[in-house]
């Protein structure tokens, strides 16, 4: 019998992981036992599974600690108990309070003291623990108290003594010290080593007491956790009959509105549907999703919904996704089934602007005791652990960096070295920290910490202290609310379109979308710079290829582009044989008849099922499975050997030849672990057409959309850049007409502050209050009188151009600037006076500038230049002998071009070579694809950003040309005037 134990979800203290705890309890003979994790009950669920696999009987605790100070520990009388726990601790986490000195008063729960700090008159339920070491020192309490309240306390921290190295340095990494620095407060006892139940006995043999009382304790506790049935909040309305009635109500009227009247096919399968989902319990979880984004449609939040369940009619007409499953063959029957026990998950996506609303709309509406953050537990893995480990060890950076970089180095064969990376070992996969999952959200029947103790992250939501996959055990189904950035870009281009041209655009629409010849056009040309998902080169580059110009290809294209499938050689196949549809043979019949749509090409998760389903005979159940095992989306790693076992063996029972069943296993396995679902791709390419359509309509609008967004591909130079393509004007910023985001008027785009580099928060914020109460200013001198701004924040105001409505010179502006300051910061806010004063005019000397000072100063300050292009800078007028939208007519042939550098990829070849994929602009503004090959690069690589020149061959692959690098090299800029004029003013200097 163990009353404490902990596992490695102490974090940075225990050695154990579950599953080894309960091992080594087993073989030592013992039949109860208690898990008391330090402040946290993460592992609980998979303790109890554990126990109920090796035949343990498991009680549910938790060792409370402020610091390294140990105050009691809890053991739950039963599953009410284990609430109370968890409620007690995330009171405080959730409130930021430190734990009290003496435990609450929880009828349920049974709480050990160390001996000697414990209270002096003890409650009913409290008792003191008594350790191995501190058995002498009993003479000093009542006979009583030792034969009433007295426990044998033997926590169960390591397996052996060995592990005490190990746990000596996850304490020295929690502490930040030197291993040398750690006193005996911060770790645990030496002896804290799983006895068998006799040798625990026999150590307490001198007090029979301690040892009655403990099993006597034990006895009294009792603790089971359900795996079976769902924890999700069960019931939407006042019954689950009126849920049913509810989401009937909603649906076929959402029918009427997606449909109309005549469709006889969908309506059947709508009616289908809404049977299976009341027949499964799933109509609670239908309606909290469309409750949460009828919320987020009625306060103008736009979303897209996406994940497994973009598969459901009911779905579709709910608005919850804009995904048509009809349309796209999509079979609800595989995500829900009369054998499914759990609904299809749906993943909500949001402008990351508006998420936080949508996420306090959910808490608020369903209540934060039955509302949580779905949390994640981050690992301590590879190089990372070296270095935490060379730290404790107090070795140098340099010795540290040598092995990250190279642990074989010969210079680390020294016993420091070799000990850090024997620790290093142990210590790979161990939990780390607990952190937050990137959308995910619980809403529960029982308040949540029936299951958990809260954490409260940053975030500043209660958050679960496990992750999905506990979740997952529990028979928990989590709400997937995300954000991204494409999504902002739709929604504020709606909105700037409305402000710019009183035009309201519905960005829903998307069947009109679809059918757009704009979008067509652009589609199948590959000018998709900012529109989500299809804006990266090798995106562009398969829309060419694809000669993409409809949906369904795009929702194709949307998965293929996926690293698995571009692995196995499967997206060229799939371009080739898209393009000649009669030039391939099926690999085998079952692909034909499974995959003829995809040209015999696993393109989504369905098709990996499909082919384990017909080819290799597994059940749906079991092909599923492996899908989910391969992905990651399951931990039970051990369950991928048995099913791909079967996999072989069912196929050699149906007489296949080797070979075939090979290459069928290569394409599955290196393409499931990426793949999408036919939904998700779909709903991926919904967003892609809505973005395309706003820039094929009003680009200037969406491309100040994304500027603002902040995201994208690309850096934020080549948005600017794409805005000019399309006929913008831009303005750097100004005092008179700039805020802190980009803004358009007519085509006119002026910068936003916030691009401004080093510019302070304070300072925009004082020039835009002062503006918008006082008036614009007219000068120099009436914005450093007006806006609370010091000499410093001034100057880059006026380097940026600023205030050029002033006629006057950056120059003189600088010298006026220091005339009118201190040279020392003003600290006090300007007061308002009855009367303006006067102007002083100052007299200055004639002054030179020049435009390539002022393109200098936007790049220190902007990171690219406005009043000259980065080719108007060259030392050379040459821009090439070709330019980028005419490669075409020059395949086969070698060329001269010049291109700005926008982003290079790197890839491994299959000699451990690296080459590069280059992405660069021309003098025109059109984008050029190159490709250098190992040899190429080790003589003219990449030497930063820049106006590069090419020399390589014209190349064509189905239709897409790019660029095979010879010869490359970064142009020089003419040389930046400023640093002359600083050279010529400290040569004065001296001469005076």
């Amino acid at each position: 019998m163990y009353i404490a134990s902990r596992t490695y979800y102490s974090l940075r203290f225990g050695t154990l992981s579950p599953e080894k705890l309960v091992q080594i309890a087993v073989s030592k003979g013992i039949k109860v036992m208690a898990l008391t994790d330090i402040n946290n009950s993460t592992a609980m669920p998979e303790f109890v599974k554990a126990c109920g696999k090796y035949g343990i009987t498991p009680v549910a605790g938790m060792e409370f600690r402020n610091g390294d100070a140990w105050l009691y520990t809890a053991l739950a009388r039963n599953e009410r108990g284990f609430e109370q726990i968890n409620r007690f601790m995330s009171y405080h986490n959730l409130n930021k309070l430190k734990l009290p000195g003496r435990a609450p008063q929880l009828d349920d729960v049974f709480f050990v003291y160390p001996f000697p700090d414990f209270p002096e008159h003890l409650r009913d339920n409290e008792y003191i623990g008594v350790r191995v070491s501190e058995r002498n020192k009993l003479v000093t309490i009542s006979s009583k108290l030792i034969r009433s309240r007295c426990v044998m306390y033997h926590p169960v921290t390591f397996a052996s003594r060995d592990d005490m190295e190990l746990h000596r340095h996850l304490r020295a990494i929690d502490h930040n010290l030197l291993l040398s620095n750690l006193t005996p407060q911060m770790v645990a006892m030496g002896d804290e080593v799983a006895p068998t139940e006799a040798q625990l006995v026999k150590t307490y043999e001198f007090f029979p007491e301690l040892v009655a009382n403990t099993q006597k304790l034990l006895l009294k506790c009792s603790f089971q956790m359900d795996f079976t049935t769902s924890k999700n909040k069960s019931v939407y309305s006042a019954s689950r009959y009126d849920d049913k009635l509810l989401l009937q109500k909603l649906a076929r009227e959402g029918f009427q509105e997606r449909f109309g009247l005549g469709d006889t096919f969908a309506h059947e399968r709508l009616e289908k549907e809404l049977n299976v989902i009341d027949k499964l319990g799933f109509a609670a979880y239908f309606l909290i999703t469309r409750d949460i984004v009828h919320y987020s449609m009625t306060q103008g939040i736009y979303h897209v919904g996406r994940g497994s369940g973009a598969n459901s009619l009911v779905a579709y007409c709910l608005k919850i996704t804009d995904v048509n499953p009809i349309e796209l063959n999509l079979y609800f029957e595989r995500f829900i089934n009369p054998q499914r026990t759990s609904p299809p998950d749906f993943d909500i996506d949001y402008s990351w602007r508006d998420r936080d609303q949508v996420q306090d709309y959910i808490f608020k509406r369903y209540g934060r005791e039955h509302t949580a953050l779905l949390g994640a537990t981050s690992t301590f893995q590879g190089r990372s652990i070296l270095r935490e480990l060379g730290k404790v060890q107090g070795l140098p950076k340099a010795e540290i960096d040598l092995l990250v970089n190279d642990p074989k180095d010969v210079r680390n064969q020294h016993k420091v070295a070799q000990h850090i990376l024997r620790i290093g070992r142990q210590m790979n996969d161990f939990p780390n920290l607990r952190t937050i999952h990137a959308g995910g959200i619980l809403i529960s029947e029982k308040p949540i910490t029936c299951y958990t103790a809260l954490d409260m992250p940053p975030k500043g939501y209660p958050t679960t202290q496990w992750d999905m996959y506990t979740a997952e055990k529990l028979r928990f189904e989590k709400l997937d609310i995300l954000s991204q950035r494409g999504i902002g870009h739709i929604n504020d281009c709606v909105k700037l379109v409305q402000q710019n041209r009183g035009k309201q655009i519905d960005a829903h629409k998307v069947e009109m979308f679809k059918n757009d010849a704009r979008v067509k056009k652009m589609l199948q040309l590959g000018e998709t710079n900012g529109c989500f998902y299809i804006e990266s080169p090798a995106m562009r580059g398969l829309l060419r290829k694809l000669r993409c110009d409809n949906y369904l290809t795009l929702v194709a294209a949307s998965s293929i582009i996926r690293p698995g499938v571009a692995k196995s050689g499967m997206m060229r196949e799939f371009i080739k044989r898209f393009q000649n549809p009669d030039g391939f043979e099926y690999i085998h019949p079952v692909m034909k008849e499974q995959l003829e749509e995809t040209y015999g090409v696993m393109v989504y998760q369905e098709d990996v099922l499909k082919v384990c389903h017909h080819f290799a005979g597994l059940d749906l159940a079991d092909a599923d499975t492996l899908r989910r095992v391969m992905s990651g989306k399951q931990r039970q790693e051990n369950e991928m050997n048995t099913l791909v076992n079967k996999f072989f063996t069912n196929c050699r029972q149906r007489g296949y030849p080797e070979h075939i069943t090979n290459e069928v296993w290569r394409q599955i396995a290196s393409f499931a672990g990426y793949s999408f679902s036919k939904a998700h791709s779909a709903s991926y390419a919904v967003e892609s057409f809505q973005s395309l359509y706003l820039k094929a309509h009003y680009p200037l609008e969406f491309m100040v959309a994304v500027i603002n967004n902040f995201g994208g591909f690309y850096k934020t130079s080549v948005y600017f850049n794409e805005a000019l393509r399309w006929g913008a004007k831009i303005e750097l910023p100004c005092v008179n007409h700039s805020v802190k985001l980009t803004t358009i008027s007519d085509k006119t785009i002026h910068v936003g502050f916030i691009h401004v580099q080093e510019l302070e928060q304070r300072v925009i914020k004082s020039l835009l209050h002062e503006r918008s109460g006082g008036g614009e200013f007219r000068s120099l001198a009436d914005f450093a009188r007006r806006a609370d701004v010091a000499i410093q924040q001034l100057r880059i105001l006026i380097r940026i151009g600023a205030f050029r409505f002033t006629g006057k010179t950056k120059v003189d502006l600088l010298w006026e600037a220091h005339m009118l300051f201190d040279t020392k910061k003003r600290k006090e806010l300007p007061s308002p006076v009855l009367f303006e004063p006067e102007e002083r005019n100052f007299s200055l000397p004639k002054l030179r500038t020049s435009v390539l000072e002022d393109a200098y100063d936007e790049i220190e300050l902007l990171g690219f230049p406005l009043s000259l292009t980065w080719f108007d800078m060259l030392q050379t007028s040459f821009r090439g002998e070709v330019v980028a939208r005419n490669l075409r007519q020059h395949v086969g042939k070698v060329v001269k071009i010049t291109g700005l550098l926008v982003t290079i990829k790197y890839v491994w070849t299959v000699k451990k070579e690296v080459m590069h994929f280059g992405t660069f602009i021309d003098y025109k503004g059109t984008f050029l694809d190159t490709v250098h090959f190992p040899d190429c690069l080790k003589k003219y690589p990449f030497t930063g950003d820049g106006v590069y020149l090419i020399l390589g061959k014209v190349v064509e692959e189905f239709g897409h040309p790019s660029i095979e690098v010879q010869k490359m090299a970064r142009l020089p800029l003419q040389p930046d005037p400023r640093n002359e004029k600083q050279r010529h003013a400290a040569i004065q200097g001296k001469s005076a």
